[in-house]
């Protein structure tokens, strides 16, 4: 079969009238965009028109009881609040210590950005267990693959469209040790400025260590925001070092602040429960009701100072 080069450049098929039965299948057309084809396109989820304020608020409850539950409190650095600016769209990208980043991202959100909605993505097969975080803002993307790449950027840049909308994301797009040096920079994450010009970078900081008590601190802290502009600047080589290099910056001096163990360096968001709990902790309990004392149900009510 001949095959024909239109003036455009494109190279296509003459048409042909086949013979009853013989025609061939020949594969879905695709468009210039990473081989996804425009049914495909379509399909894409859409995290502004499912997000639902009223899913928000019931499981900002059920996070904030089952966060009270296992860990002990939520902390951020006071040095290290969030100042974005007005009327930009921003990218809150984290490093990705912990199962528990997604939810340390809905809280926060909830206290400190309540005004700003919240869209974060995830794996589409994580997102298959947990169908109900597509009402939260969550969308599910493909990973591994240049088509999971294309949809990721063409979701993210509606997103990023509505100048009050925030995309928190986890930087490495994989767990990774707070320790590991470099800090991961997903690739994706380098494109990210493109397709958002206007929007502005801001490095967010995890660690969750053990202090005095039983259950684990959430440590946060937010770092100085880097205009898209900036990073566009450096080519797409250097992008990732400059975002890996400010991250790392902000995970370290919150580092310092967890050794130091000083609840007063910090705003606590979320308080949990404390103690041992159990049948133990309920002696200590009726054991201080009968001396007329206050009781303190820390292991340790020396070791800090309450904030």
């Amino acid at each position: 079969m001949r095959w024909i080069v239109t003036m455009a450049g494109a190279v296509c098929r003459p048409k042909r009238n086949w013979p009853a039965g013989e025609r061939p299948s020949f594969p879905p057309r695709r468009n210039d965009d990473g081989g996804m084809t425009a049914a495909q396109a379509k399909q894409l989820p859409d995290p502004v028109a499912l997000r639902s304020a009223r899913h928000l608020d019931f499981f900002d409850f059920m996070f904030t009881r089952f966060f009270r539950k296992h860990m002990r409190a939520l902390r951020v650095a006071r040095w290290g609040l969030p100042e974005l600016p007005a009327g930009k769209p921003v990218v809150i990208f984290a490093n990705h210590p912990s199962w528990w980043d997604g939810v340390a991202f809905m809280l926060l959100y909830r206290r400190l950005l309540p005004h700003r909605p919240l869209f974060t993505p995830m794996d589409a097969k994580a997102i298959e267990k947990y169908r109900f975080m597509t009402r939260l803002g969550v969308f599910g993307i493909e990973t591994g693959s240049a088509r999971g790449s294309v949809a990721f950027l063409r979701v993210v840049e509606k997103v990023l469209a509505d100048p009050a909308h925030i995309l928190w994301i986890n930087a490495p797009g994989r767990f990774s040790d707070p320790r590991e040096r470099p800090v991961p920079i997903a690739p994706g994450m380098i494109r990210l400025p493109e397709i958002a010009p206007d929007a502005v970078f801001v490095p967010l900081a995890l660690d969750y260590p053990f202090w005095s008590e039983r259950k684990v601190e959430m440590l946060a802290a937010f770092g100085a925001p880097i205009p898209a502009g900036t990073l566009l600047e450096a080519p797409r080589e250097a992008r990732s070092a400059l975002l890996s290099d400010a991250l790392a910056a902000v995970m370290e001096k919150l580092s310092a602040d967890a050794i130091a163990r000083d609840p007063a360096a910090f705003q606590t968001l979320v308080q949990g429960q404390e103690g041992m709990g159990g049948i133990y902790q309920g002696w200590r309990r009726i054991k201080a009701l009968l001396r007329g004392e206050r009781f303190d149900p820390r292991h340790d009510p020396r070791a800090e100072t309450a904030p």
